[in-house]
């Protein structure tokens, strides 16, 4: 918890976590100025007022500083393990990833959807921005239903600001696919390059398995509809390790 993020003009702390942070971690006492945020607004710094049981009293409160800047992705994951879920969703949401919609795949047990932590993903997101000094929250959405979405919805995220498609932005993370990560990425830069196109040449769309990964009937319906099939190599990764080398090439940029 790196800063405190506090609903919008609010200049009181009533939740118990952060409290709890403010005495115990960081040890502040009246006077000292603390890191705080805005849901949805800018950062800066506040004095503490007042230290109560139950609530800390803010001061002389200072917004200046917009938040980092998302990535321009989204991540399509196959629902995981929910205990998985948690710690990827605030991976992704520290990391700055823009939304993330999370699907059903043909191995995703039927018993992590009636998981009461699904209902706790504002929660986790709420712990990544508190952790990566950000106050924009992950768009987070379900769908159910693999095939209608891939057929349906799917192709509109690869449609640019101008109503244009934009082709080779998005990709499936597939242990047997044919071309490697670093192939793609290179070969993505070189188009761009002779092209003269100076735009973000990263993907747009990142589509990553849960436990056991795709199977081949998915891999080949999302490349129908526009995504390049890439390998990190031959091992076998879990799903958390994937995310975070992946995405370590957008923050490299």
């Amino acid at each position: 918890m790196n800063c405190i993020l506090l609903p919008k003009n609010a200049t009181i702390i009533s939740d118990a976590q952060q409290i709890t942070h403010i005495k115990e971690v960081l040890k502040s006492k009246v006077g000292d100025s603390i890191t705080i945020g805005q849901m949805g607004g800018y950062i800066g710094k506040a004095t503490i007022a007042e230290i109560h049981a139950n609530e800390v009293l803010l001061t002389d409160v200072i917004l200046d500083k917009k938040p980092p800047a998302k990535l321009d992705l989204t991540v399509i994951l196959a629902l995981p393990r929910p205990k998985v879920l948690r710690r990827l969703i605030m991976d992704m949401t520290s990391l700055g990833v823009n939304r993330l919609i999370i699907v059903n795949s043909y191995r995703t047990q039927k018993s992590y959807w009636q998981s009461p932590l699904l209902k706790r993903i504002d929660e986790f997101v709420f712990e990544g921005l508190q952790q990566a000094i950000d106050t924009v929250p992950l768009e987070v959405e379900f769908q159910k239903r693999f095939k209608p979405f891939v057929e349906d919805d799917f192709p509109a995220l690869l449609v640019d600001k101008e109503g244009v498609k934009e082709k080779g932005r998005a990709v499936i993370a597939h242990p047997y696919a044919s071309q490697s990560w670093k192939a793609y990425l290179e070969g993505l830069k070189s188009k761009n390059s002779h092209e003269n196109n100076h735009k973000n040449s990263m993907p747009k769309i990142l589509c990553i398995g849960a436990e056991g990964g795709w199977i081949d009937y998915e891999v080949d319906l999302l490349c129908k509809h526009g995504c390049t099939s890439v390998s990190l190599g031959e091992r076998i990764l879990r799903t958390e390790t994937v995310v975070n080398v992946l995405l370590g090439q957008w923050i490299e940029r």
